[in-house]
């Protein structure tokens, strides 16, 4: 198998990653043959998986708006995968320039591939980081100088917390960030829900703990309210990808009652 030239030394192109899975069902090119199989055989048991991607990344755009639009000049995106098109520097400083974003992600070749997209840009930076060490995610971010702790973060959790199983203790996480960032600031969280599609939820579940063991921990629309934790939500609360205040029908990808993921937004009062 022959190693691209942009994938890291000592990377395993044998065992899929969340973050280039995610890539290739948005279409992109930063992935491997074992990502693209990957995502291929959960399009096979749930064939709308691509709007799902889609749908997720147009709540992340409309999300960063939101955020720059309450005075959010900063920001932390933690599992942030590939930076590709679209992505949260690119809305947010097209808005305004002098927005900072930090990506951290677990996979070496999402880091890899973003410092290479962000070259030339002072104002975006990518680490390495595992949330579910959160001390050591914000000793890295600090360490960066990047961002002011001082100052409101909006902090990002997209499609991410479904990769921590319960021992992993996903709320936790959610509060240690809520304690290092001041009043102000903003959480902008999606999750893969079994709230609408259980049966779907389960077999895609299934599928990716027996072929690719990656662990999609499916949770409730409870229990995802629930992993906001301190945050106040901002209106219209948990609700499904595609009603999270959409601002066009091209954001709808997927049909409404139909979505597999849920989103909110949350405020540290």
């Amino acid at each position: 198998m022959d190693r691209p030239a942009w994938a890291p030394e000592g990377v395993d192109m044998a065992q899929a990653s969340p973050a280039r899975m995610y890539d290739a069902l948005l279409g992109g090119s930063h992935n491997f043959e074992i990502d693209r199989r990957a995502a291929e055989m959960g399009k096979q048991l749930v064939p709308d998986l691509p709007r799902v991607a889609l749908s997720n990344r147009a709540f992340l755009r409309r999300a960063v708006r939101f955020l720059v639009d309450q005075g959010v000049r900063q920001f932390l995106d933690i599992g942030s995968g590939i930076p590709t098109a679209g992505n949260v520097h690119e809305v947010a400083q097209q808005l305004d320039p002098a927005c900072r974003v930090l990506y951290a992600d677990i996979d070496p070749v999402a880091v890899a591939h973003s410092r290479a997209i962000l070259g030339g840009n002072d104002r975006a930076v990518a680490i390495e980081a595992d949330l579910r060490k959160p001390a050591d995610v914000l000793a890295a971010a600090r360490a960066t100088g990047l961002l002011d702790f001082d100052e409101p973060v909006g902090v990002l959790l997209i499609a991410v917390l479904h990769l921590l199983a319960d021992d992993d203790h996903p709320a936790d996480a959610v509060a240690a960030l809520h304690a290092a960032v001041p009043s102000g600031s903003y959480l902008a969280l999606s999750h893969l829900s079994s709230a609408t599609r259980p049966e779907d939820a389960a077999k895609l579940g299934a599928n990716a703990a027996a072929q690719n063991k990656i662990g999609i921990h499916f949770r409730s629309r409870a229990e995802i309210t629930g992993l906001f934790g301190p945050w106040t939500p901002v209106e219209p609360g948990v609700v499904e990808l595609p009603l999270w205040r959409p601002e066009s029908e091209r954001d709808v990808h997927e049909t409404p009652g139909r979505s597999l993921g849920l989103a909110g937004v949350g405020r540290k009062d």
